[in-house]
């Protein structure tokens, strides 16, 4: 099992799902805050949806950033 440990999560490692679910014939991914986005025609097509929504997240001022 890969397992990645997070700052702030030394000694307990919560349970982590896909980013990504289907419904019907479209792809979603969801944010570590709840936010589903989506629809997309395939799970490739999500997982550039979540690259650039992470990529974007990236560029706004601290106190702007989601957490």
């Amino acid at each position: 099992m890969d397992v990645h440990v997070r700052l702030g999560e030394e000694g307990h490692i919560p349970f982590r799902s896909s980013r990504f679910f289907c419904v019907g014939s479209e792809w979603y991914f969801t944010t570590r805050e709840g936010f589903d986005s989506g629809p997309f025609a395939s799970r490739e097509r999500a997982e550039v949806g979540l690259k650039r929504f992470l990529h974007v997240v990236k560029m706004l001022p601290d106190e702007q950033q989601i957490h």
